[in-house]
């Protein structure tokens, strides 16, 4: 069996969303354990994987999978396509195992069609976050591309709210290549409405395309409710290695948000070709889960 690529993932979620559309039935700062005085250093309250890094396994054996996960001691998941299930489906299993899954991945491309039944599902599903992972080249390439972009997040996002659902958009490293001496993430986060579009920060993919995370929570302390925590071995490759094996501080990123508003709910691992996914998921859990905060 062979297994999509990213961007083959990615392109699936639209084809899946059409034809739900069309169906007629239903490294420095890594903590210890303590903090400094001795007393238990705080924690995260639930710690999250995006199953884009268990796909394989979720493709074999999707319940299996699940209750793997939630042995590990995984709380939330987050969905990216639901492997052949209706969203029913999904919502009975996930409650079978005593997870929760607060977002899922939608393609760009159900924003202008097939919108109101994704949300329908999503709705279903029992999730509270629309995510929107990737955009196509042609949206990309000019700054008006960018601000039609953004002007379509707030016509989406506003539908979303209007069902009860928080819309947000997932970046990648593209995001950060200047257009006309402006950063086209920039223009994302000061052109869409806070009332009706946040954003999952990707610290990896930001990380690689020059940003920095502490910075982008600092200017926009409000703007980022989830997190997909990966990490790199740094420059000039940044290749992608094991949640702790890297060089990104994810205890101060955490430490920050918390020191502001608290405004990130949910925090996601994530690795798009781990070597031995269900050990990259417990080496994750245990790194997250030891960080002091």
């Amino acid at each position: 069996m062979r297994v999509l690529t990213r961007r083959e993932f990615l392109a699936s979620l639209s084809a899946i969303g059409v034809a739900s559309a069309c169906r007629t039935e239903p490294a420095a700062g890594r903590a210890g354990m303590a903090s400094a005085s001795g007393a238990p250093a705080p924690r995260l309250d639930a710690v999250g994987i995006q199953l884009y890094t268990v796909r394989r396994e979720m493709q074999r054996d999707l319940p299996g999978t699940l209750a793997r996960i939630a042995e590990i001691g995984y709380r939330e998941v987050e969905f990216a396509g639901y492997f052949g299930r209706a969203p029913a489906q999904i919502r009975s299993e996930l409650s079978t195992h005593g997870l929760t899954a607060p977002s899922t991945h939608l393609a760009y491309e159900l924003t202008a069609s097939g919108w109101s039944r994704a949300l329908d599902d999503a709705a279903a599903a029992g999730h509270q976050y629309v995510t929107v992972p990737w955009l196509p080249a042609e949206a990309r390439r000019t700054l008006d591309g960018w601000r039609a972009v953004a002007d379509r997040f707030n016509q989406a996002g506003e539908q979303a709210s209007a069902r009860g659902l928080r819309f947000a958009y997932h970046n990648h490293d593209f995001e950060l290549a200047r257009i006309d001496g402006i950063v086209p993430i920039d223009l994302l986060l000061e052109r869409t409405d806070p009332r009706h579009v946040g954003f999952q920060m990707d610290v990896y993919w930001l990380v690689k395309g020059g940003g920095d995370p502490l910075e982008y929570l600092r200017r926009h302390p409000a703007r980022f409710s989830m997190l997909h925590i990966k990490d790199s071995a740094g420059p000039p490759d940044h290749a992608m290695v094991d949640v702790g094996d890297g060089v990104i501080d994810f205890g101060a990123i955490l430490r920050l948000d918390r020191a502001q508003r608290g405004a990130v709910k949910h925090v996601f691992v994530e690795h798009d070709q781990p070597t031995d996914a269900m050990a990259f998921a417990r080496k994750s859990f245990h790194h997250l889960n030891t960080l002091e905060l």
